[in-house]
């Protein structure tokens, strides 16, 4: 699989597409125009594979994401941005110059660059989604799966859980919860079960999540929402930039942000235009 590299102004980021891009964690505006929406009261780890590449299932992508758990809501996220957030809210509280923030936000990247809110408004789950220079908010009404209870059970992390399987947004999934954490929370956009949500995945091993720690929280810490600027977007029309962008990422940026200066070579620092790069999207419905 051919990789390139992007030296420009902004770094790109497309879920499914991952495994070519860096991405930017932070941006200023994020930093100065975030806002409490809950406290958290436990935050649980993931790690998370898949498969950005359908041709080439050997080389999946790994990411560490957290999920923070509040009394009404919840956010998943990368442990990147999750790492960050003690120093930007260090600087924020210290009265630092937007410079000084603007320079730690460029010690975070990650392989997924996308926040989801479970019930925040209330009664809808909110994606917050950078594409190259757009920035969206994807509001949807909260869709729980319809999932089938199990008397099969296995101990993840110590608890007793139980599995559930399920058929949500065109894939197949197996789950494993636990009751001994009455939340009813999961990685990514599942939930809707009897205990908090400890490995999922899909039926053809695409996407996986499996948590390796779970942790009260010791002082008090509030989840924060990012996105009230952003472009709202439809779930559907959200996929279509995403389709867009993976046929011709250089060309989408031009488009979208002409002001940007781009320079792409690949890994002999030849001039490269890609295309079609590879997308595998977690929801193909």
């Amino acid at each position: 699989m051919k990789r390139f590299v992007l030296s420009t102004v902004l770094l790109l980021g497309c879920f499914g597409a991952q495994a070519q891009f860096n991405i930017n964690v932070y941006n200023i505006n994020d930093v100065l125009k975030s806002k409490p929406v809950d406290k958290v009261l436990f935050t649980a780890q993931y790690n998370t594979s898949f498969i950005g590449d359908t041709l080439h299932p050997d080389k999946p992508i790994d990411e560490t994401m957290m999920l923070k758990v509040g009394p009404k809501s919840s956010v998943f996220y990368s442990y990147a941005r999750f790492r960050m957030d003690s120093l930007i809210e260090a600087d924020k509280a210290s009265g630092a110059s937007q410079e000084i923030i603007q320079e730690h936000l460029k010690q975070g990247s990650a392989n997924v660059n996308y926040q989801i809110f479970k019930n925040y408004p209330e009664g809808k789950l909110t994606m917050l989604e950078p594409i190259a220079a757009s920035n969206f908010r994807c509001e949807e009404k909260t869709e729980l799966p319809a999932w089938e209870l199990l008397p099969d059970t296995a101990t993840i992390l110590t608890y007793t859980c139980y599995k559930a399987t399920c058929r949500f947004r065109g894939r197949d999934y197996e789950a494993w919860y636990t009751p001994e954490i009455p939340r009813s929370e999961g990685p990514w956009k599942l939930q809707g079960l009897p205990g908090l949500i400890l490995k999922a995945s899909d039926s053809q091993q695409h996407y996986t999540f499996v948590c390796t720690g779970i942790e009260k929280v010791r002082e008090e810490e509030t989840i924060q929402f990012t996105g009230t600027e952003y472009e709202p977007i439809s779930r559907k029309d959200l996929r279509k930039v995403h389709e867009r962008f993976a046929a011709d990422p250089i060309g989408y940026l031009k488009d979208t942000a002409p002001h940007v200066q781009i320079t792409v070579t690949d890994e002999n620092g030849q001039p490269y235009h890609p295309k079609n790069t590879p997308y595998n999207p977690i929801e193909r419905e």
